[in-house]
């Protein structure tokens, strides 16, 4: 299976294990993904995620174009179908999109080797990304005469500064490490030894915070950080009145006073 999947202490592995191909997914593969990250999320032992690469070459390339078929139909006639009837006829775009699923567990992307074009525009969904010293992105479209198909241009423009972004995205070309991580592409770069320890130690720490709180912070993050500040506030006040009085904000307000640990159990 291309698939793996671990849970340890209230955070998820899910390991890109297809290594063969660059960790390239099929539509099988990215099908599975999609189950398990709803999985995941209707799942309240799974606090965080941390979503990574099996071997040593790749983080993810993207689709695997070499197992995935010509579509039967016409782009119309599977773009105007649900998703899973498009993705039977070997439309695959469509799955790499995230959003329809609505994971508001926060999922961090620990990145090696290539990040490449569909595989970016993975991580981009992704709140937190870390790097090893070897890893390298790109968006290469441009370099066969097509664009990023799910939103690789977009999310760049939201996650580095447009100077960069537009130059990645008009060029095609690859920066390393340590260029994603001069322009805010990644938060960490690290040995590879290191990626993977670093990638837990972030999701265990997020894991011992309120997970009500947390969902909710990247659901604000996710639906309102584009509006108007009147609008954005608005929307931060109602969801703090929605927690005042949930179990664990007493029981993280109690655990303060009392210099202790909190015990959050997502009530």
């Amino acid at each position: 299976m291309a698939i793996q999947f671990q849970l340890n202490d209230y955070v998820a592995l899910i390991t890109l294990d297809a290594p063969e191909s660059l960790n390239a997914l099929t539509i099988g593969d990215l099908m599975q993904l999609r189950k398990l990250l709803v999985t995941c999320q209707d799942d309240d032992q799974v606090r965080a995620i941390v979503l990574t690469g099996g071997g040593d070459r790749a983080f993810c390339t993207g689709a695997n174009l070499k197992a995935t078929l010509p579509p039967a139909a016409g782009f119309i006639g599977g773009s105007l179908k649900s998703l899973e009837a498009e993705a039977e006829e070997g439309g695959y775009t469509r799955l790499v999109d995230l959003n329809d699923l609505r994971i508001w567990k926060p999922m961090i992307a620990a990145i090696h080797g290539y990040c490449l074009g569909g595989g970016l525009e993975l991580a981009m969904q992704c709140d937190l990304r870390i790097a090893s010293e070897e890893a390298s992105f790109a968006l290469p479209e441009a370099k066969v005469a097509s664009v990023p198909a799910v939103g690789g241009v977009q999310y760049l423009l939201r996650a580095i500064p447009a100077a960069h972004a537009m130059k990645m995205a008009l060029t095609g070309i690859r920066i390393d490490a340590q260029e994603a991580e001069r322009i805010g592409l990644i938060s960490d770069r690290v040995p590879r030894e290191r990626l993977l320890p670093l990638a837990m130690e972030l999701a265990n720490t997020i894991a011992g915070n309120g997970p009500l709180a947390v969902q909710a912070i990247k659901k604000l993050a996710v639906e309102t950080s584009h509006l108007p500040p009147r609008d954005f506030v608005a929307q931060a006040n109602l969801t703090w009145g929605l927690l005042r009085d949930s179990k664990d904000r007493i029981e993280g307000r109690k655990a303060f006073a009392e210099k202790r640990p909190a015990k959050y159990t997502g009530a």
